[in-house]
């Protein structure tokens, strides 16, 4: 009995501590929608109380010439800090600020190359930050069906990735609600009154 009696105890502990582990949802398990290939995810900031979505692409077939196999890479259309952001992320180094480009085309329409863009510290994560850089990525994407991105570094070689965009637009649409591409236009200017001239 006392075997019995201490198991029970062992297991309901060890679930109350399974309990008190869990990870957060807003970090662990965002609520998730899918379009087409994207996964849209809408979370609510547990700080602020914004909302915070993002639209995300996983594929397994990023390429580099330092690499033996393709690897797994990321695009991510989301709003940072207020603005809209694309995100690039790879599970090996692509490059650093001072000597690496990133280029990509969508479908058969001209490519664009040596895009404004940032590499993260950790050499594995490109952004493209600039407003007008993301809206012109963010037009093109809506109509498109692939895009191929090429980053060439003089540290970390060459690299490229493809994605399949079924369903970018409503992905575009959740993505960037909080932040829109085009910014507010600015309240019209009141006239001031002219004040007559004493005679």
């Amino acid at each position: 009995m006392r075997r019995i009696a201490f198991a029970v105890m062992t297991v309901g502990l060890c679930a109350m501590l399974a309990a008190c582990m869990s990870p957060d949802p807003y970090v662990a398990n965002p609520a998730t929608t899918t379009s087409g290939n994207w996964k849209i995810e809408k979370q609510v900031d547990r700080v602020t109380g914004v909302p915070v979505p993002s639209a995300m692409l996983i594929i397994d077939n990023a390429s580099n010439s330092f690499a033996e196999r393709a690897q797994p890479a990321s695009l991510q259309l989301t709003c940072f800090e207020g603005k809209p952001m694309v995100r690039f992320a790879f599970d090996f180094k692509v490059g650093t600020d001072p000597n690496s480009t990133l280029g990509y085309r969508f479908d058969e329409k001209p490519g664009h190359d040596n895009v404004p863009a940032r590499f993260l510290q950790e050499y594995r994560t490109v952004v493209i930050e600039d407003r007008a850089a993301v809206t012109t990525f963010a037009n093109e994407l809506a109509g498109s069906s692939a895009l191929i991105i090429r980053i060439r570094s003089l540290a970390a070689g060459r690299t490229t990735a493809e994605f399949k965009l079924d369903g970018a637009p409503a992905a575009l649409e959740a993505a960037f609600a909080g932040c829109p591409l085009t910014p507010p236009a600015p309240p019209p200017e009141t006239k001031k009154k002219k004040r007559r001239a004493k005679a």
